[in-house]
């Protein structure tokens, strides 16, 4: 939960890097006449069947088409993307030993994501051989692509020694991150040697998404754990209604925009000289699982709330000024205020772009909503991004009485796919 730098310019066309086809892309339901395609339709499926979207009425209406976004590109689509509306977020242990296999995987992986995310189905469903599984479970057969993008991660586990003979190619910036004060990590929400980002309009997609990974990856691969997250607690779309929280308070008011490409290439996007040449045009992600202690914040007033957070609950703004964007002046804030504490100026400029969601995960079994934000970071560093904003935020942040970091994960993003002959991970393991 931080406050970021101001975001310049005005949401146009995500730039993926695919040409749009003209006219709406097939269904998956239509795509099934084909008939026993499955993967390879990737090479089909990459470019035509994608879509590009502008931002604000532009953005509202793409959604309500269920647009597609385009998958190839210099950078992966679901970080600077126009966030969706929900996620569907999972940590994947490799169970494989074999170097090859874990390279067929991603490529597999690839093909499906492709297909996946133009709003078509990975294979059959129910015109393959009946004595053999779908390779599709059709839960999303009819549905749109619904701007679903897929988002891949490598943890520091996949540069262990003997694993796969990736020690050598860590990335000095890929840290296991610190314990903090006030921790309470749960291993089994924990860590992690793969990630996989859906995010989509429809819920169902990116449940879909998600789980067509883990059947392809069956045996080789197994989910760790995941997140389901609804209403996005920020946006790279500046236009847009700032989301709120689940504390009722607007959340990321001055996040990167995703098409500030100056504040991108100097926050978020992995530099030619930054040490790691294979990790170019990609970036790092910090996962957390925050929960909040909704029923305690419930009873807390309103001013005090306000207090915690530095600005107003109804326009969000600062202290001592009328509008959201107005530029907080820190020192009328209280010194342990949430948006001072985080604010680039008390971090020697550190900023990143986020992309959380809200959760609601029942209940603790002590009659207290399990729920909270699951906050999804990148950065152009870990060190020099997330580490120096949560190490403020540790210490003196009055807003841990009311939250605490439970799951923690993070994650070298590979740059994008850029055409139908390349793959997640080529740049790593080529």
């Amino acid at each position: 939960m931080t406050e970021q730098q101001a975001a310049a310019g005005q949401p146009d066309q995500d730039d993926r890097g695919a040409p749009a086809a003209p006219g709406a892309a097939p269904s998956r339901r239509a795509v099934l006449g084909w008939g026993g395609a499955g993967l390879a339709l990737g090479a089909a499926a990459a470019g035509g069947a994608a879509a590009a979207f502008g931002g604000g009425s532009d953005l509202v209406s793409a959604a309500a088409a269920g647009a597609a976004v385009p998958f190839h590109g210099e950078h992966q689509a679901g970080i600077a993307s126009a966030v969706q509306d929900r996620l569907h977020f999972a940590a994947f242990d490799v169970k494989t030993k074999d170097r090859a296999e874990l390279v067929a995987l991603l490529k597999e992986w690839t093909a499906a994501a492709r297909l996946m995310t133009a709003g078509r189905p990975v294979g059959d469903v129910y015109e393959g051989l009946p004595e053999a599984p779908p390779t599709d479970t059709g839960e999303a057969l009819g549905l749109k692509a619904s701007r679903l993008t897929l988002t891949i991660g490598f943890g520091p586990g996949l540069f262990a020694k003997d694993r796969f003979g990736l020690e050598g190619r860590r990335p000095e910036a890929l840290v296991d991150l610190e314990q903090f004060p006030g921790d309470n990590l749960d291993p089994a929400r924990s860590g992690g040697d793969l990630c996989v980002q859906a995010c989509a309009d429809d819920p169902q997609v990116a449940v879909h998404a998600v789980r067509q990974l883990a059947r392809i990856g069956f045996g080789r691969v197994a989910v760790r754990w995941s997140q389901l997250g609804f209403g996005k607690t920020s946006s790279t779309t500046p236009d847009e209604q700032t989301p709120r929280n689940m504390m009722g308070f607007k959340d990321g008011t001055r996040n990167i925009s995703g098409t500030d490409d100056a504040a991108l290439a100097e926050h978020v996007w992995v530099g030619a000289g930054d040490g790691s040449d294979w990790l170019t045009g990609g970036s790092y992600l910090v996962a957390r699982r925050i929960r909040m202690n909704i029923e305690t914040w419930d009873r807390t007033s309103l001013r005090e709330q306000e207090d915690i957070f530095g600005r107003d609950k109804g326009e969000g703004a600062p202290v001592g000024k009328s509008r959201e964007r107005d530029e907080p002046f820190l020192k009328a804030m209280k010194p342990e205020a949430h948006v001072r504490l985080a604010h680039p100026d008390t971090n020697n400029g550190a900023t990143i772009l986020r992309r959380g969601y809200s959760f609601t995960d029942g209940t603790d079994g002590l009659g207290r909503l399990d729920a909270g934000l699951f906050f999804l970071a990148y950065q152009r560093d870990v060190r020099r991004g997330f580490v120096p904003i949560q190490r403020s935020l540790a210490k003196s942040d009055v807003l841990n009485e009311y939250i605490q970091h439970v799951g923690s994960a993070v994650f070298a993003v590979p740059p994008g796919v850029r055409d139908t002959d390349d793959w997640w991970g080529r740049t790593l393991f080529a």
